[in-house]
């Protein structure tokens, strides 16, 4: 008897071509199809319960099925769905723009909405270069940003978060970037101390940037913690040294923070850790609390000056979506961040994190085949090594991560890894019953896969 689940998988794999996915390993899969998400955990359509221990792609803020987040959207629907934002404006678009200048940091004064982290990087990028040529520093056209950093996967953010196993088929498409090494480099690879680390990644920017000065438009770079390219961590006193090197170069200093933002690191954005204002900032994925898709450009008034001027000068800024500032988006995402306020989510936050942390410091990077951890907020990284000493790799057709993270779904826990990297980003509103459940679940599958 066919069920319905066999229906489903059937045209799945006749239909369905999906992101990061080795189809041909897929089709040979029976997968897991989520059917509904009630608070932390997602439901398949067998009524299988997982813990969502990544938070759906490191979006989900505050539980699925939220209820005020639900009530937003419907509310919003009984006014209009979507409305162009090309020379129109609505309610929530406006609320939406006065609330982000609220809460980021002071200096940023201006929003340009998208719809994705990727589209929120390459407004940063071409705003900054088109700023330079309205100045008229026309050499000023070269973009610099941190090696093995990710930014999106559209060419303008390949080219500055390029990564040579997702990107190197598409190198002819690519624009070339000054690349900076950041302190993991030195920490991690070259095993310097944590304050050698920093100075040398310091001096190296320093070197490089100023000497560049007169052809860089901006240096963009994760702040805290380079996602995707292994949950990279970076000291406090970095991000606030760049910023001070490209002040000084008259450099513009882009952040992304679609990884980062809205509460991950512990903090609203991972740049007021360091006390630090960008002149671009980058937000998307917490910002609708995981709902809707919906990103933001932030800039500054001197940035957003220098593009006005008659129509004839031809000025403006080019740029824009079908979907920009989609009314739906703006309206779940007023009622995430009055979430964070009314439910004070970022003070909550902290007994946890440290709960983690010491967990994390005393339990994980104990095993002999975890050879790192590295964690800010909500963002860990737990890093396998066949030779924690030699900073040996398992080979990459043991698929050690990805047997790991099979191992936890077994037992009720969905995560997703880096490579070797087991990646642990739960929702912001995970309690401590719910992350002990995560943290002994994924110990117990490192041990079980690394036959520890």
């Amino acid at each position: 008897m066919t069920t319905f689940h066999d229906k489903l998988r059937q045209l799945d794999h006749r239909y369905l071509w999906h992101p990061f996915t080795q189809m041909q390993e897929w089709l040979g899969e029976d997968p897991v199809i989520i059917s509904r998400g009630d608070g932390h955990y997602l439901i398949d359509d067998q009524g299988q319960k997982y813990l969502d221990g990544v938070s759906s792609l490191w979006c989900n803020v505050h539980g699925h099925r939220k209820k005020e987040l639900d009530d937003a959207i419907k509310d919003q629907l009984d006014r209009i769905a979507h409305s162009t934002f090309l020379g129109l404006s609505h309610v929530p678009g406006i609320q939406l723009a006065q609330k982000l200048i609220e809460i980021a940091p002071i200096g940023l004064q201006r929003v340009f909405y998208s719809d994705s982290g990727a589209t929120a990087v390459e407004i940063a990028l071409k705003m900054a270069v088109q700023y330079w040529q309205l100045k008229g520093e026309e050499k000023r056209t070269q973009i610099a940003s941190l090696a093995e950093s990710y930014h999106g996967d559209t060419v303008g953010s390949m080219s500055v978060g390029y990564s040579e196993t997702f990107h190197r088929f598409h190198k002819s498409l690519l624009f070339a970037v000054l690349r900076i090494t950041p302190p993991h480099v030195f920490r991690y690879y070259r095993q310097m101390s944590e304050a050698d680390a920093l100075s040398a990644a310091i001096k190296e920017a320093d070197e490089k940037l100023s000497a560049n000065k007169n052809t860089v438009a901006a240096f963009i770079m994760e702040p805290l913690m380079q996602g995707a390219a292994g949950m990279w961590s970076q000291p406090v006193g970095y991000v606030r040294a760049l910023r001070e090197i490209c002040r000084r170069n008259k450099i513009l200093f882009i952040l992304d923070e679609v990884a980062t933002g809205f509460g991950r690191t512990g903090k609203m954005f991972a740049c007021e850790h360091d006390g630090v204002t960008p002149d671009i900032l980058c937000m998307a994925k917490g910002i609708t609390g995981g709902y809707l898709p919906l990103a933001a450009t932030l800039t500054s008034e001197e940035i957003f000056s220098a593009f006005l001027g008659d129509y004839k000068e031809f000025k403006t800024f080019f740029h824009g979506h079908t979907y920009t500032g989609n009314p739906l988006g703006c309206a779940v995402a007023l009622a995430n961040l009055a979430i964070f306020h009314r439910e004070n989510v970022i003070e909550n936050m902290q007994p946890r994190i440290a709960y983690l942390q010491k967990r994390l410091s005393q339990e994980f990077l104990a095993l002999p085949h975890v050879s790192d951890v590295r964690q800010w907020g909500y963002m860990i990284g737990i890093e396998l090594a066949q030779d924690r000493a030699g900073r040996k790799n398992y080979a990459p057709e043991k698929r050690t991560g990805r047997q790991v993270i099979l191992a936890a779904r077994q037992r009720g826990v969905m995560i997703r890894p880096l490579g070797d990297v087991v990646i642990l980003m739960p929702p912001l509103s995970m309690a401590e019953n719910e992350l002990a459940i995560l943290l002994d679940i994924v110990l117990d599958s490192i041990l079980t896969v690394t036959g520890n």
